[in-house]
């Protein structure tokens, strides 16, 4: 069919799956291994399995033949090929076929073919002429209705059928028919009176055209087919659905390249229309399509249908369109891309939001809401899916974990757990049906298809040796079978292989090679590369191997080398955490580099300025987090030639990502640190400037404290004021506090909070939420899904809290005991949102109790808080309730407010 009305009640057919996001593709995020195009009858592509489309697309257009060009091709006696044939009959302009006719032709293809080729074929070019003059006007004409908003129109020129003299049409039409000598030119004419007719809305007439000029000529080739569509569609337009359908399904039947449009007209002309035609169905042809079509649309379990098939015809290539739909669906769960497990001691992340309300002070705004927010109760309830895991943070702990958790067992695919949560018992008894299926049919069918497939499924359930040894024993000469058997083989040593240490190394790149060196990009053309992607690639084998060497050197507490298989070297930035770190840098210093070592994994190492300067920063900034100001030193005095954290942006006028270029004078990582880090916040909002959120102290005394400095400046001037904070005066006071305004500013509760975690500004991501302190590392299979966790050392809210009290204990001033109090109070704040963040609730969602247990646990949280992490707010109340501090506090910060009534 040419046309489709598609109403809102039918464009489910369409789009049968849905995405909670619009940017996410579903047939992106699993590794399609089983080739699904190995099928050998090409025209059952479109029926392939996909979530992404209502059918599969992914393929040339050309892998399907159209039998209307294969039948021109034959009436040419095969002197054209089919992509001139092709040409011929579709794209060539009427002028060139009448320049041909008139002994005159132009068109370099005529020319070619020569003066007797419109003499040979007269009849078969005139027609040609005469449907390329009608083609233009072959749509039906659109009726207003009040049901015109729910449907859709093809664009278009705007002609239909009805702009053509309906008489003077049908009676040329019937004279080329009746004066044509050759019976499928005659045959195609009385395509176009069926066709004409049923766009005009003629249906009766239609009707009789096909009665009377299809049928006598007892032709059933291509012309036949497209004639029998239009006799379907005028039955529809009738009313007369059923007979409609059927002539739909022997389209769908006997066309190859329409079998896509006669699925969606039997669709839409019959609501029952596959049960109907399974009760039409007299000839096992028939029955095993109609089979076919029941099980493509009901697809939750295909294997009852399948097995009738199988009664029907073993050798039935429909049969392994159902197959490999199957295996794909399999591959679905047991292949995700990503693997997100959890463990139980990582609590509800507690983002610590940005605040644009001026009015409101850092300890109100980060106070805990008793009410769950929607996604901590998403987060909460699939919480619940994942069991507990113990820390293992060592190299050797790595290596002797269960196979519960990482998978080192070589009998195991590494990215599953045999408690896989990505799939179900339900779909486990499905991969051991199809098993049982493949395995049955493979002694019947004569096609090594079932072969294949049977050893994929035994992949899939991790049987790899048997899996190999059926491979072993395939003998054919299919090149797609081959391909599918040789990546299967690879796919089978590798998984299976224990450790991948320098001698296995060497056989990836001897045997494996073109599974793991990039081929070079295929260039774009202009339109395409003004275009975003937001999809890229589709994840293929290559990827695949890539995440299980990953996963195998993270198991080895080679976590260097894992981190590479799936990121740069600059991604560090994005979790600095110190151990990956160093073991990204001991792999950076290694010598004597395996050549996979070389050209694989260290073609990750991409270019952040200076390695060197790099590396010294994160250590730097690790050391000043951990109070260590002389380590901070060392490490920063070798980062004087950082050029800043490696960052990208998109270049709108060059229309490519660029490295991004620092302004002079803005933070980069290392220089243009304010000395605002050393005052106190009057109120929490991240986006203010500093000098709206921050308030100097007095630096008078300190004169090496300069307005602006880099980190080398910054690490000498904290050693200067601990210098002088061991002291016993006023002054010895004044440093221990400001030594402790810096390690809390750059806390997760800071406005500093990017300073030592290499970020360049304080807006919210994974680096400023709280986390579970007790697991050192969240990862558990690998560092693929890097940026999708945290991994930053936890603060020390302890580290300010003792500066603090030293300024406490020396000061003298009531005052600034005050203010020292209420920074003391703030810290100790954080240490709160530690201990809710490694306690969270073990109230499941599904509970009917669910929201008076929440309420429960909320209160508990409470008289904890209370009791244990208001230390300083209580002295501050009870002590210095009158100084002009706290009254200043009252005003600006309102939780401190309720808290001292």
């Amino acid at each position: 069919m040419k046309k489709y009305f598609l109403s809102f009640a039918v464009f489910s057919l369409f789009y049968t799956q849905s995405e909670a996001c619009a940017w996410s593709d579903p047939d992106y995020e699993y590794f399609n291994l089983f080739t699904q195009s190995i099928i050998k009858d090409k025209s059952y592509l479109p029926f392939l399995h996909s979530y992404s489309t209502r059918f599969y697309t992914d393929f040339k257009s050309s892998a399907i033949p159209d039998e209307n060009i294969d039948s021109w091709k034959r009436y040419f006696n095969n002197q054209l090929s089919y992509a001139q044939t092709e040409y011929l009959v579709n794209k060539m302009n009427i002028n060139d076929l009448n320049a041909l006719k008139k002994g005159n032709p132009t068109n370099p293809l005529l020319v070619t073919l020569g003066p007797g080729f419109y003499t040979k074929y007269r009849e078969g070019i005139d027609y040609l002429i005469e449907a390329k003059y009608l083609e233009p006007y072959m749509k039906i004409n659109y009726i207003e209705s009040g049901d015109s908003f729910y449907y859709y129109r093809e664009p278009g020129t705007g002609k239909n059928a009805t702009n053509l003299d309906y008489n003077k049409t049908i009676s040329a039409l019937t004279s080329l028919y009746n004066t044509t000598k050759n019976p499928e030119i005659k045959q195609r004419y009385g395509y176009q009176l069926v066709r004409f007719n049923h766009y005009t809305r003629n249906y009766d007439a239609a009707l009789k055209a096909f009665k009377t000029y299809i049928e006598p000529l007892r032709l059933k080739g291509a012309p036949y087919i497209m004639a029998l569509d239009q006799l379907a569609g005028a039955q529809r337009g009738l009313g007369m659905n059923s007979e409609a359908n059927w002539n739909f399904f022997q389209v769908f039947k006997d066309s190859k390249s329409r079998k896509e449009s006669a699925f969606v007209s039997m669709k839409l002309s019959d609501t029952a229309s596959f049960n109907n035609i399974l009760k039409r169905a007299a000839t096992n042809e028939d029955k095993n399509m109609a089979y076919f079509l029941l099980g493509y649309e009901d697809f939750n379990n295909p294997i009852p249908v399948m097995e009738k098939m199988f009664e029907i015809n073993p050798d039935s290539e429909i049969l392994k369109v159902m197959a490999v739909r199957s295996i794909n669906e399999l591959e679905r769960s047991y292949l995700p891309i990503y693997y997100y497990t959890d463990d139980s001691n990582t609590a509800v992340q507690k983002n610590n939001t940005s605040n644009d309300n001026k009015d409101q002070n850092k300890a109100e705004t980060a106070e805990p809401k008793k009410e769950l927010s929607f996604w901590q109760k998403i987060i909460r309830f699939f919480k619940n899916l994942f069991s507990s895991k113990k820390d293992k943070s060592s190299a050797d702990s790595k290596a002797d974990q269960s196979d519960d958790e990482l998978l080192e067992n070589p009998n195991r695919i590494p990215v599953f757990s045999k408690n896989n949560y990505w799939y179900d018992d339900k779909t486990k008894d499905f991969l051991d049906d199809l098993e049982k299926f493949t395995s049955k049919t493979k002694e019947k069918s004569k096609d090594e298809y079932w072969q294949i497939a049977d050893a994929y499924l035994k992949f899939l359930k991790k049987d790899y040796t048997a899996s190999t040894e059926i491979l072993e024993n395939i003998k054919t000469n299919n090149p797609e079978y081959l391909e599918e058997i040789k990546r299967m083989k690879v796919l089978n040593d590798i998984v299976s292989q224990p450790k991948i240490d320098a001698a296995y190394e060497d056989h990836l790149m001897k045997d494996y090679s073109e599974y793991f060196i990039e081929k070079p990009a295929v260039k774009k053309d202009s339109a395409e590369t003004n275009e975003y992607d937001y999809y890229g690639e589709v994840p293929s084998t290559a990827d695949f191997l890539k995440d299980v060497l990953a996963n195998r050197y993270f198991l080895q507490g080679e976590d260097g080398k894992s981190f590479l298989m799936n990121n740069k070297l600059s991604d560090l930035q994005y979790n600095p955490n110190s151990s990956l770190v160093k073991s990204v840098e001991d792999f950076y210093r290694k010598p004597n580099k395996t050549q996979f070592e070389q050209k694989i994994i260290a073609k990750n190492i991409n270019d952040v300025g200076n390695i060197e300067a790099f590396f010294a920063v994160i250590y730097g900034d690790r050391a000043m987090r951990q109070a260590d100001f002389d380590k901070a030193k060392s490490y920063y005095a070798k980062a004087q030639n950082f050029s800043g954290i490696p960052r990208s942006e998109w270049n709108y006028d060059e229309k490519k990502v660029k490295t991004l270029q620092y302004p002079s004078g803005a933070y980069n990582g290392f220089s243009n640190i304010s000395d605002l880090i050393f005052g106190h916040n009057v109120w929490e909002s991240f986006q203010s400037s500093p000098e709206e959120s921050m308030k100097k102290e007095d630096y008078y005394a300190f004169p090496f404290i300069k307005p602006t400095m880099n980190k080398l400046e910054l690490a000498d001037a904290l050693i200067q004021l601990k210098k002088i904070g061991a002291g016993k005066n006023q002054t010895a006071s004044a440093a221990n506090q400001l030594i402790g305004n810096l390690l809390y500013n750059t806390s997760i509760l800071g406005y500093y909070r990017q300073l030592f975690v290499m970020d360049i500004d304080n807006t919210n991501g994974g680096k400023y939420d709280f986390q579970s302190t007790d697991r050192k590392n969240p990862y558990q299979y690998y560092y693929k899904n890097f940026l999708d966790r945290t991994y930053i050392e936890p603060d020390n809210f302890d580290l300010a809290i003792n500066y603090y009290k030293k300024a406490l204990d020396i000061s003298v001033n009531k005052e600034q005991k005050a203010r020292i109090l209420f920074q003391m109070a703030s810290a100790e704040q954080g240490k709160y949102y530690q201990y809710e963040a490694k306690n969270p609730s073990k109230v499941d969602y599904s509970d009917p109790k669910y929201s008076e247990k929440s309420d429960a646990y909320q209160a508990q949280l409470d008289q904890i808080k209370n009791q244990k992490y208001r230390t300083y707010f209580a002295m501050l109340k009870s002590q210095y309730a009158d100084t002009e501090t706290a009254k200043d506090l009252l005003g600006s910060c309102s939780y401190f407010g309720y808290f001292m009534k």
